[in-house]
């Protein structure tokens, strides 16, 4: 495996982080303390707790999700967007790398941001709500898995894209309206029973939940059902990437 390749292509993707820091740190930070002003101020005071948790607790696994999803995707499909849009993209291509060797780089990068961003935003939150983190390592699991499994998907999207409104389509159109959808600022027993069937087939349900688990071991579905979902999703965008890599296609001209 060329190290070297997999290092250059890591360093430059997050080189691009720093470069940027008010959009790509500061503004989500920002936001999430924004969420919780007008969330704990307008939801806060009439929902007291929820399932035994303080709700401005509460909503914290859910914040860190939404970010978490929306900035791998954003990172990622950015990240390979953009030299597929300058033409750069053929000399990596032409290059003596393996396809691997460019997933781990720009997926690794865009990954590496998501993590620290949903550290911060962690710390963030804990300026503004008291939090327990029952499961550390299991917190963990699902950040890294989380961040790993969107940034492919990510990927995959900036891949796909042939314009810029492509690359928002999928994050704004689909992703958010699903985290949203998905338990990040309440519990799916708190609605009726036909929505709470309806839920289960959101997909980031699980992710929520899970995450959920791992501070206050409250969640929707089971943790198992949790984490084998992460993983399926995971291979589901491997697979697309390999497929991808294989036929060329959006690659090649």
């Amino acid at each position: 495996m060329n190290l070297y390749a997999i290092k250059s292509i890591y360093i430059f993707e997050m080189s691009r982080t720093w470069r940027t820091l008010m959009q790509s740190i500061a503004s989500p930070v920002i936001s999430t303390s924004l969420y919780f002003v007008v969330f704990g101020a307008a939801i806060g005071s009439r929902i007291q707790e929820v399932n035994g948790v303080p709700y401005g607790s509460f909503i914290v696994p859910g914040l860190i999700m939404l970010s978490l999803l929306t900035e791998s995707i954003g990172n990622a499909s950015f990240g390979i967007y953009f030299p597929k849009f300058t033409g750069t993209i053929y000399e990596i291509l032409s290059a003596p790398v393996t396809m691997l060797e460019v997933v781990i780089g720009f997926v690794g990068a865009a990954a590496t941001k998501s993590m620290i961003l949903g550290l911060i935003m962690l710390a963030t939150s804990a300026l503004f709500v008291p939090l327990k983190i029952a499961h550390p390592l299991l917190m963990i699991l699902f950040l890294i898995l989380t961040s790993v499994s969107f940034s492919l998907f990510g990927f995959i999207i900036g891949i796909w894209a042939d314009n810029f409104e492509k690359l928002q389509i999928i994050p704004m159109l689909v992703i958010t309206p699903l985290v949203f959808l998905g338990g990040s600022f309440y519990s799916a027993s708190m609605l009726p029973p036909f929505w709470q069937k309806l839920c289960l087939l959101n997909p980031v349900l699980y992710l929520v939940s899970g995450f959920r688990y791992s501070f206050y071991e409250i969640s929707d579905v089971s943790v198992y059902v949790s984490l084998a979902a992460v993983f399926l999703f995971l291979s589901i965008c491997m697979i697309l990437v390999w497929l991808i890599f294989k036929t060329g296609y959006k690659l090649k001209k």
